[in-house]
């Protein structure tokens, strides 16, 4: 424990005291609006039907769009485009409420649902991002790096827990436009906060080079000894800063990856290498176990005639997650990621098992409760696994890219194991999760995601390898 309290107060020295409490409101939204936007309209419209298109293009929005708001930060800074879609997603909240509230049509209320989940400022995402450049720009051991992963999966999991109880308690004493409202409030001023905060100053892309020079500054080289003790030092730019005392009439060398990397054929960034595509893939298949487990509860609950405990199965599966997610920092170092993806996986499969044969309210309360030690410890594993995987000036997006997958596994998964709960009954929705677990482990077996420091000289920073050890 006294590791574990050590770990995260580093992480907590690396942001400050006030980052985590903005980084925590802020996503806490994106956390109401899904569920709060279905309450809303079944509420003032009558219809479920209405309810489950605007929920759904709500979810569609921010799949397609969320990759746009990483590639954005990546290119331009955090600063900018997280104030730019806080706003945004405060105005398109408050467009969603209005509509519902005056009666507005079903198309009316699924493009707002979809304009909502379109600027979703996607603050877990940016803010694993920003975490990871801060203990990579302080030179922090990889143990910390693993931290801070962790502690940012357990606030994402803390927001998708309490958020929806706060929609309910909304719903019970007002009405949901009430929590709705409230969403809109929080991202305008916490997104904003989050978008401010001068850490935002470490996702600031480098300057690019200019026409004359497309190759990295070179120190004054009159005294050869004070140039090599420069070794590690970049400029202000965050460019390579030559140590060696070349020649000033030598040309660039098509064999020296620093050169290419500033040449004017690599304008474009680095590309993602597809190993990350497993990545994904396996969020994907998390989703969709989350998704068809939801789908289950909610029939069981409903044919033990106690459809109101629903919402409470789901955040004793989200409330074990986030203990376990913050019991990561505790692994030991030596336990590699690869591993840790292997043993997530096949205790995702196996702790899923028990759901097929729940038939009463305490069964199914142990076995979801059991089943939330292997959620977070996969998705900052993988989470972990991708910021390896990609090259530094695609992080933002790359974290962007798995929380898209993630949703979208969900959304899809809801949608369709639904309707498989009520027509075989909950052991289906059931079964196909442990479908998506054993997929999810088969991936983690025969992928071999690797680091991108081992493919390039160019890596901003070193980083351990990925493999069992």
């Amino acid at each position: 424990m006294t590791t574990m309290g050590r770990a995260y107060r580093e992480v907590i020295g690396l942001t400050g005291p006030l980052l985590p409490v903005l980084s925590f409101l802020a996503r806490l939204p994106t956390a109401t609006v899904q569920f709060g936007s279905v309450l809303l309209v079944a509420r003032t419209s009558g219809s479920l039907t209405a309810a489950g298109l605007t929920g759904g293009a709500l979810a569609l929005g921010q799949v397609a769009c969320g990759p746009l708001v990483g590639r954005l930060a990546d290119r331009h800074g955090q600063r900018t485009v997280v104030l730019a879609f806080s706003l945004g997603n405060a105005l398109a909240i408050t467009a969603l409420v209005t509509g519902a509230l005056t009666g507005a049509s079903t198309l009316a209320l699924a493009l707002l649902g979809a304009a909502t989940g379109a600027t979703v400022p996607l603050i877990g995402p940016l803010g694993r991002a920003r975490l990871v450049a801060l203990a990579r720009r302080a030179h922090a051991p990889e143990t910390t790096v693993s931290t801070a992963l962790s502690f940012e999966s357990t606030l994402d999991e803390i927001s998708f827990v309490l958020g929806p109880a706060l929609v309910g308690l909304a719903a019970v004493l007002a009405h949901p436009a009430h929590a709705l409202a409230g969403a809109a409030l929080l991202v305008a001023a916490c997104g904003s906060g989050f978008a401010l905060h001068p850490t935002a100053a470490t996702t600031r892309p480098a300057k690019a080079p200019t026409a004359h020079t497309n190759r990295p500054e070179r120190t004054a080289c009159s005294d050869r000894t004070a140039c090599s003790d420069r070794a590690d030092r970049t400029d202000r730019a965050d460019r390579p800063v030559r140590t060696a005392c070349p020649d000033p009439t030598a040309r660039p060398d098509p064999t020296d990856p620093t050169d290419r990397a500033h040449g004017a054929d690599r304008a474009a960034r680095p590309r993602t290498p597809r190993s990350v595509h497993a990545l994904r893939a396996a969020l994907a298949l998390q989703g969709a176990m989350f998704g068809a487990c939801q789908a289950g509860i909610t029939a069981l609950t409903e044919r033990l005639g106690q459809a109101d405990q629903a919402g409470l199965v789901y955040a004793a599966m989200g409330v074990m997650s986030a203990v376990a997610g913050l019991s990561m920092a505790a692994v030991p170092a030596r336990v590699g990621l690869g591993r840790r993806w292997r043993a997530a996986t096949a205790a995702a499969f196996a702790l899923s098992l028990p759901l097929l044969w729940a038939d009463s309210l305490g069964a199914l309360y142990a076995a979801v409760t059991v089943l939330g030690v292997a959620y977070a410890p996969h998705l900052i594993t993988v989470f972990g696994l991708t910021e390896r995987a990609v090259p530094p000036t695609r992080l933002a997006e790359a974290m962007a890219y798995a929380t898209s997958a993630l949703v979208g596994g969900q959304a899809l998964a809801v949608a369709g194991t639904g309707r498989l709960a009520e027509a075989y009954g909950p052991a289906a929705a059931f079964g196909t999760a442990s479908l998506a677990a054993a997929l999810a482990c088969a991936i983690a077996l025969t992928a071999r995601p690797t680091s991108y420091a081992r493919n390039t000289a160019t890596s901003d920073h070193a980083r351990v390898p990925t493999g069992s050890a």
